[in-house]
């Protein structure tokens, strides 16, 4: 199996990995050191190859990972990526079958030329998982509709977070998880502070959680909420997956801890801009979405003048009726927004 990145598409590709278990499939997994630990350790795979990102990656760990993967001698090679780098490494890997999504199913649609076989999901796979599923059709899998998330078992995280949240003295509380991702797709801080002061008034509290390096956007969710809103200990990509299993919510835009709250099974509220929430949001009937509609839509650049700043129209007002609506909660008489 290869796919590389990111974090919210890996965890979309576990079910693939379930349906191959389920039958008689000894999978191995291709990915890039961030999201490793959601692989590491995980019972449903029989071998992990971790490579640094693209940019990183020197001609020694190529060589050695090479090695790695024909000395397992793979039958088969599944690229989920669509990337000219996946379908390399999937080439390259020595398994004789090469299977992979026709080029108008891709990102980069010629990188199609180096699989051996292609796959053009059909219309009942709008979800990005249910694409995933799709491509094993090849070997004679049909498990479109599957959502099932093999991962690790985490006790040690476990304990971890239970101190944490014990040191800060928080509970019944919702996770505000303002970044994760590329900018504009992203929620203004400021807004998800203005949550923050209605959760209180809920008799909830608002966890302002973060991944490396963003500890910035927490602190200006913390300060926009005039302190209402807590500040959460770092975590590892691990110990978050615990932290959603003790959460009332999961607030976030459509990012890898949206995804990986979901397929943990936290209930969660997507915020969307230029990308689908079709193919990528929550899956479950009972979560929701609020979202604007550019007219580039569905749009996955990252960079794009037309969906820019399309994310701050989304109004607070708009956000804390879904959470609401979600968590069959009473609305307060009088709130402050």
């Amino acid at each position: 199996m290869v796919r590389l990145s990111s974090i919210g598409d890996v965890a979309h590709t576990l079910p693939a990995l379930a349906a191959l278990r389920r039958a008689g499939w000894e999978a191995g997994w291709l990915v890039e050191t961030p999201a490793a630990p959601l692989l590491e350790k995980n019972p449903a795979v029989a071998r992990v190859h971790v490579v640094p990102r693209a940019r990183s990656l020197g001609p020694g760990a190529l060589r050695s990972t090479l090695r790695e993967l024909r000395a397992e001698r793979y039958d088969v090679a599944l690229d989920f990526q669509g990337l000219w780098k996946s379908a390399l490494w999937a080439r390259f890997s020595g398994a004789p079958r090469v299977i992979g999504f026709s080029s108008s199913w891709r990102r980069e649609p010629l990188s199609a030329l180096l699989a051996t076989e292609g796959a053009s999901p059909t219309s009942e796979a709008v979800h990005v998982i249910d694409k995933n599923l799709a491509l094993l059709r090849g070997l004679g899998i049909d498990q479109v509709g599957l959502r099932e998330f093999p991962l690790p078992p985490t006790p040690a995280e476990a304990e971890t977070v239970r101190k944490g949240l014990t040191a800060l003295r928080i509970g019944g509380f919702v996770m505000l998880n303002p970044g994760g991702g590329w900018d504009s797709k992203l929620w203004p801080p400021e807004n998800y502070g203005v949550v923050a002061r209605a959760l209180r008034d809920r008799g909830l509290q608002a966890l302002a959680t973060f991944g490396p390096g963003e500890e910035p956007l927490a602190d200006r969710v913390v300060r926009a909420s005039e302190g209402i809103a807590v500040r959460c200990f770092p975590t590892t990509l691990l110990e978050y997956m615990e932290l959603c299993r003790d959460t009332r919510l999961v607030v976030a835009a459509d990012t890898g801890p949206l995804h990986l709250a979901s397929a943990i099974g936290a209930p969660v509220l997507g915020l969307f801009g230029p990308t689908d929430p079709d193919r990528n949001g929550p899956f479950s009937s009972d979560d929701k979405v609020v979202r604007r509609v550019p007219l580039c839509s569905p749009c996955h650049k990252r960079r794009c003048r037309i969906h820019e700043g399309v994310m701050s129209s989304i109004t607070p007002s708009e956000v804390i009726r879904a959470i609401d609506v979600r968590l069959g909660l009473t609305v307060p008489e009088a709130r402050a927004v």
